[in-house]
């Protein structure tokens, strides 16, 4: 599953965020690379321990706690401090599929990667190429989104980045552990989710309405007690 996640940040928070990014000390991205993916990757990346990084990071992990359309689609477990690069002057990345296990910087804790995420700092019509190309049951999907805007997809997908020959693309990007580890799962109960907040919403009042948005409520629940790791 492939979702787009409007607004996460607002414009006020991008604006704050790109004035700590653009000021920071940027290094050679190759150095959180696995070996595979060091092959293909050129770009800038904010150090772990930048505090610029984790400033920006903290901002977003306190905005995807309160987004409700993350939460419904994600079922967050666990979720990797926010990285950040930036691609300019012809900087690309090439097809790779990201490392299954990742370490916590400084600490002993590791998470699966089930989930990827891109959030965007930079408006499309500052830079030229750098879409994110996502391979998908679908085919490959280009993804360019607005600056607070996020895309979230399944870690097991090959994906690029294209080269950009004009401007700068910068954003965060990071993974997530989800209590569900089946992105089929996870559909399913997104969707349903989804189903239940549309019924409660137009029919909110009628008592057979109701009365379906309590069963299948119900029906959520208990696929989340049966397939949820804790």
């Amino acid at each position: 599953m492939l979702i787009r996640i409007p607004d996460v940040l607002t414009a006020d928070q991008v604006k704050e965020a790109r004035a700590i990014l653009d000021a920071a000390e940027w290094t050679d991205g190759k150095v959180t690379a696995g070996h595979q993916s060091a092959k293909a990757k050129d770009n800038m990346q904010l150090p772990e321990d930048s505090p610029a990084a984790r400033k920006v990071g903290d901002m977003i992990l306190g905005a995807l706690g309160r987004n409700s359309l993350f939460l419904s689609a994600a079922l967050p477990k666990t979720v990797f401090p926010p990285l950040f690069n930036r691609y300019a002057g012809g900087q690309s990345f090439g097809t790779h599929v990201d490392n299954a296990i990742r370490q916590f910087p400084g600490r002993p804790e590791r998470i699966r990667t089930d989930l990827s995420a891109t959030l965007f700092f930079a408006e499309p019509d500052e830079y030229d190429g750098g879409e994110l190309c996502i391979e998908d049951t679908y085919g490959v999907q280009s993804v360019k989104l607005p600056a607070g805007h996020m895309v979230l997809y399944p870690s097991t997908s090959l994906h690029h980045v294209t080269p950009v020959t004009r401007g700068a693309r910068v954003s965060s990007f990071f993974w997530l552990q989800s209590m569900i580890r089946s992105d089929e799962q996870r559909t399913l109960l997104f969707d349903l989710d989804l189903a239940i907040q549309r019924i409660g919403g137009e029919l909110a009042g009628n008592p057979a309405a109701d009365q379906s948005t309590v069963q299948l409520t119900g029906v959520y629940h208990n696929l989340l007690r049966q397939w949820a790791e804790l």
